[in-house]
């Protein structure tokens, strides 16, 4: 009996979560509706009927893409778990393969943009496995459908789709074989359309740039897009570094640039103990990030770990970046990836956080369950008012003590 009730139960509570057929009949219209609104807008940037006709006949919104849209690892993983399997010993030896399998093509690349061999590999590696991914699993324009029907970014996503819509008007692919990432982003080094439009490279001069198949196009729309976003040929993205004892976490902080000379005096210091390198002559400026709050690593940032970020805002991916095209020429692994017993907030708690986070008053931009660089302000906010270390670092403890207020 006591098994029936809860079966019973379970049954209630699934029907009752469940949409009516009016529900679902009015969800599936609305988006018919926005699809047909979306159809005339692209009309009016010149799009062919053709193109429209191959790219949104019988298009549906995909429930799995906004599933992942909501538990990004970036957001939902320690920096630990998240450098341990972007960053292990079998990506790095797959990518000292394939350094050297393409040394002539990247080093051709490399000259011609500025960019050193090891970071488009680590790009590259981290994008899609080396290629293993480059064709993708998800219908671009669906995806991008979805998400831009969403409510999230809605606005960002319909310019991504009006712009894979140019893409495939404009000959480089057909829309059937424009597949990829659930967010849209598309071949070796995983291009959002807008991307793709501002910088993408028909490196062999055939009249299409195909970054899904061509390794040259593919290679040289990235080295061009991180040229263009500010990349030092001649500069490394950053450090470890060991913070004195007592270092004031306000410093540690994208915001915040100094010259080395000034980190220095500060007592920064290279892993193990001595002087940071101060170029003679150089006004080159760094700031300090501990992304796994007081209790981890912290490091050194320049130029090039800020542009890796134009590439993908998450400060993880950019330390992963750095990480591996160091670890694919022998550069030595971190040495600390903070605490192993730690985990990182599930998407129900990161919302939690910024709901509360928003009563007390501070600002996280947004409720959305994704803990990005304006929620992680508001955590320092709070921690500077209630008399915390103010690493802006979210986790399980500090969501607790979020809860007991100021």
């Amino acid at each position: 009996m006591r098994r029936l009730f809860i079966t019973l139960v379970a049954v209630f509570v699934l029907t009752a979560s469940m949409p009516t057929w009016a529900e679902t009949h009015a969800q599936q219209q609305s988006f018919a509706e926005w699809l047909s609104a979306l159809r005339d807008e692209a009309r009016t940037k010149g799009i062919s009927e053709a193109t429209l006709d191959a790219a949104l006949t019988g298009v549906e919104p995909i429930p799995r893409v906004i599933e992942l849209d909501r538990r990004q690892p970036e957001f939902t993983w320690t920096f630990r778990k998240y450098m341990e399997k972007l960053v292990n010993n079998q990506r790095i030896a797959k990518g000292k393969q394939k350094l050297a399998e393409n040394a002539k093509l990247l080093t051709e690349i490399g000259d011609k943009y500025g960019i050193q061999p090891r970071f488009l590999v680590a790009f590259w590696g981290l994008e899609t496995d080396f290629g293993r991914l480059a064709e993708g699993y998800f219908s671009t324009i669906a995806a991008l459908a979805t998400l831009a029907h969403d409510g999230r970014r809605s606005a960002f996503f319909r310019e991504q789709l009006l712009t894979a819509l140019k893409i495939i008007d404009q000959g480089h692919i057909s829309a059937e074989r424009m597949k990829g990432s659930w967010a849209g982003a598309m071949g070796h080094f995983q291009f959002i359309p807008t991307t793709f439009d501002a910088y993408a490279t028909d490196y062999d001069g055939d009249g299409k740039i195909d970054i899904w198949g061509n390794q040259g196009d593919a290679y040289a729309s990235a080295a061009n897009f991180l040229t263009k976003s500010g990349w030092k040929g001649d500069e490394i993205w950053g450090r470890e570094v060991v913070l004195p004892q007592g270092f004031d976490f306000n410093l540690a902080d994208m915001k915040v640039r100094k010259a080395l000379s000034e980190w220095q005096a500060l007592g920064v210091r290279k892993v193990g103990g001595a002087n940071l390198p101060i170029p003679a002559n150089s006004d080159m400026k760094a700031s300090v990030i501990a992304p796994a709050g007081a209790q981890g690593p912290a490091f050194l940032v320049y130029k090039n770990y800020r542009t890796i970020m134009v590439w993908n805002r998450s400060i993880f991916y950019a330390l992963a970046i750095g990480q591996l095209a160091d670890r694919l020429v022998g550069l030595p692994a971190f040495t600390t990836l903070g605490p192993k017993d730690g985990r990182g907030l599930t998407h129900a708690e990161g919302k939690e956080l910024q709901q509360r986070l928003s009563a007390l008053g501070f600002d996280t931009g947004g409720v959305d369950g994704v803990v990005g660089p304006k929620s992680r302000e508001a955590i320092r906010d709070f921690q500077r008012a209630a008399g915390l270390v103010p690493d802006g670092h979210p986790s399980v403890e500090l969501l607790e003590r979020v809860k007991k207020g100021i």
